[in-house]
């Protein structure tokens, strides 16, 4: 049991700034060329766990809970209207507007430039790879329930060693992803909370597979192959789990 509710976020935001600082500290030491190897490296790691997230939509709970051809509509589903609702609430713009308001208000630099460009660069992807993976959201759930911390303990090594690499590759923008892991898993620990079991796990299934294909846009970004705009498929896990309900309702 945690010592306090909130123990798991606090932790990931303290790992992802020493991190982020070991990362400083290393990335001016650190040619170019090995800065982009260890960007590849993050994409290819990140593209491995998006795919184990993404199985869920295999899950025997999801499947006996709608139907076994439904799994997949779902996902596609919520990808759909979440990045609709995304697009039209400019979330993906609203993400790099804050990078870069923030950029502004601690470092400095000008609109277009390089310094200004890596600051928001190392905000935006390190925000979506810390806060779009399932252990974040079923993590800062139990956080909240009083089942224990273990799962954000886990994710706050995990971030802590990926902010060393983000860190060197895009500089001190990744420090800044601390201000959103504390606002986005703190929030889902007071859900947590307040609220009680939120989610079935048929529900659970579905926001974990939605996670999942959300950090495969993430690797794309990274392997620099698309500049997917994941911030704006962000509303898909909300919507992941209405439709599991609307299926559920339907059948």
């Amino acid at each position: 049991m945690p010592v306090f509710v909130g123990l798991g976020t606090a932790a990931n935001v303290a790992t992802v700034l020493i991190g982020a600082g070991v990362g400083l500290a290393l990335g001016n030491r650190l040619p170019v060329r090995t800065r982009d190897v260890v960007t590849d490296a993050l994409g290819l790691t990140t593209l491995l766990i998006a795919a184990t997230a993404a199985m869920a939509v295999l899950d025997d709970g999801l499947a006996e809970e709608i139907g076994s051809s439904a799994p997949t509509l779902v996902v596609l589903g919520s990808l759909l209207v979440g990045g609709i609702a995304g697009s039209l609430l400019r979330l993906e713009q609203r993400v790099e507007a804050l990078g870069g308001w923030l950029q502004r208000r601690l470092g400095g630099g000008d609109r277009g430039s390089v310094s200004r460009e890596r600051f928001v660069e190392g905000f935006v992807v390190s925000s979506l790879v810390f806060c779009t993976g399932p252990l974040t959201i079923l993590g800062s759930l139990n956080d909240g329930l009083g089942n224990g911390a273990d799962q954000l303990l886990l994710k706050s090594a995990l971030d802590g060693f990926a902010a060393v690499a983000f860190a060197a590759s895009f500089g001190w923008g990744v420090a800044a992803s601390a201000l959103t892991v504390l606002t986005v898993q703190g929030s889902l620990t007071v859900v947590g909370l307040l609220l009680g079991d939120v989610l079935p796990d048929a529900h659970l299934s579905a926001v974990t597979a939605t996670g999942g294909l959300l950090l495969v846009g993430v690797a794309l970004r990274l392997l620099r192959i698309r500049e997917i705009p994941v911030a704006d498929l962000l509303p898909a896990l909300v919507v992941a789990p209405a439709l599991v309900q609307l299926a559920a309702a339907l059948r």
